[in-house]
């Protein structure tokens, strides 16, 4: 088998890489290669005194060496009535039927010595295929070390999901078993409070389960995309330069269009967020810009305008949303004071009290004392693993999607999922006395 191998490794010594046979009356040029005398002349035609090698582009004199020992070794093989090692038809031009020697730059696919001095390829940049194979190996790489980021980052994302699932779970369950107690020493007096309140809790218990099998099976479906071109990256990355290069365009498209939700992702929605001052209740203080806002525990002497909310001390941002993604981050600036953040709608109630829930046109978590809830019908506890001190607010308003978060860990507070928004959105604040934050 050795010995076969080494008669290989002299056939393709033997062989022209332009005709692909062995070579007939070989010459040597300035850069070492060797050509049948006849292919390298024609390939030089109409070069306009620029003679460039056919494997290494290098440019050369118009000198042609004849190589008589390489000619006595084709004959030597011609003896054996060998054929010539030709490459794999995949690594054969289609149209000239030449060894794809190159790699065109601007139109990203290999192509052979004759079209490379076609009119489509002569202005164009071109390299041997191993140095384009190098190159585009390089940028693979660098998306596969990116994909790779991502896919723990949704690893571990997908263990916090449960994580906090299950903490609710668990409270849930330990609310039902104190919930039978009681209603077993009153269930005579309190037997339709007992169904409701049961009623109720199987409700909650659905709904936490539909949230979390959407949130779930959605970055499964992530990790699956991110895992399948990272799969495909890494085999291209292992293939031979040939195959790596021939549809390389498709796989870097596809390495394009992977969706990325990472934190770097969502705060590319970044928007400047500014308070309005017509609608800030009167004991609501704001900053010159409207960037900063705090409760003073007593009412202003202030316009009366239709847009101010005069019952609960609360203020909307300037600017509303009807379309698109968005982000801003609230710094909170007083610990343990009751603030709550997130988005109303334009039809929320200004001048008497509303339903702090979707239903009342509030999408909005409250902090109070270090307790934290979402304004869902019945509101929704919240552990967070640390005190935030800065929310990142996500909105997707085609999604229907609002997400809070730590913005300093990127701990999801909770997810709005499914939300049916009204026609516009605004930004939404409400400070009680002694609270104060900033938008950022």
């Amino acid at each position: 088998m050795a010995a076969a191998a080494q008669l290989g490794n002299l056939q393709e010594e033997a062989t022209c890489s332009i005709c692909l046979d062995y070579f007939t009356d070989p010459v040597t040029i300035d850069c070492g290669h060797n050509f049948c005398h006849s292919c390298i002349t024609q390939s030089w035609e109409g070069g306009g005194g620029i003679y460039p090698c056919p494997q290494c582009r290098d440019i050369s004199g118009q000198s042609l060496r004849p190589n008589r020992q390489l000619r006595n070794i084709v004959g030597m093989l011609k003896q054996f009535e060998l054929p010539p090692v030709k490459p794999p038809e995949e690594n054969l031009c289609e149209k000239h039927n030449q060894a794809l020697l190159l790699f065109c730059a601007e139109d990203q696919r290999m192509i052979c010595w004759v079209c490379r001095e076609s009119k489509e390829h002569k202005t164009h940049s071109a390299s041997p295929i191993e140095e384009a194979a190098e190159e585009y190996k390089v940028k693979l790489q660098e998306w596969l070390l990116l994909l790779k980021k991502e896919d723990k980052y949704f690893q571990e994302s997908k263990i916090k999901e449960k994580q906090q699932y299950q903490t609710m779970r668990n409270k849930l369950r330990t609310e039902k078993k104190k919930l039978e107690s009681e209603i077993e020493k009153l269930r005579q007096l309190l037997k339709e409070n007992e169904q409701t309140l049961h009623r109720r809790l199987e409700e909650m218990e659905k709904k936490i389960t539909m949230v979390e099998n959407t949130n779930i099976t959605k970055l499964s479906n992530q990790i699956t995309s991110l895992n399948a071109v990272i799969t495909e990256i890494g085999k291209k990355c292992e293939a031979p330069a040939w195959k790596l290069l021939k549809d390389v365009r498709s796989t870097l498209s596809r390495c394009n269009n992977v969706k990325i939700q990472s934190p770097e992702a969502v705060k590319s929605y970044k928007v400047m967020v500014t308070l309005d001052p017509d609608t800030a209740h009167p004991r609501l203080l704001l900053s010159e810009g409207g960037r900063r806002v705090r409760d003073m525990g007593t009412a202003q002497s202030l316009p009366a305008t239709l847009k101010r909310f005069t019952l609960f001390p609360c203020v909307l941002g300037s600017e509303g949303f009807t379309s698109g993604r968005h982000y801003w981050e609230v710094q909170l600036l007083q610990e343990g004071a009751v603030w709550e953040v997130g988005v109303a709608a334009e039809s929320v109630d200004r001048k008497g009290g509303f339903i702090w829930s979707p239903e009342g046109g509030v999408w909005a978590v409250q902090g109070s004392g270090g307790q934290y809830v979402a304004f869902t019908s019945p509101v929704t506890p919240l552990s967070p693993g640390e005190e935030p001190l800065k929310l990142g607010v996500y909105l997707d308003y085609e999604g229907g999607r609002l997400s809070l978060y730590n913005a300093d860990s990127w701990e999801l507070l909770y997810s709005f999922l499914q939300a049916c928004f009204p026609r516009r959105l605004f930004p939404h604040f409400c400070l009680w006395p002694g609270a104060e934050l900033r938008l950022v």
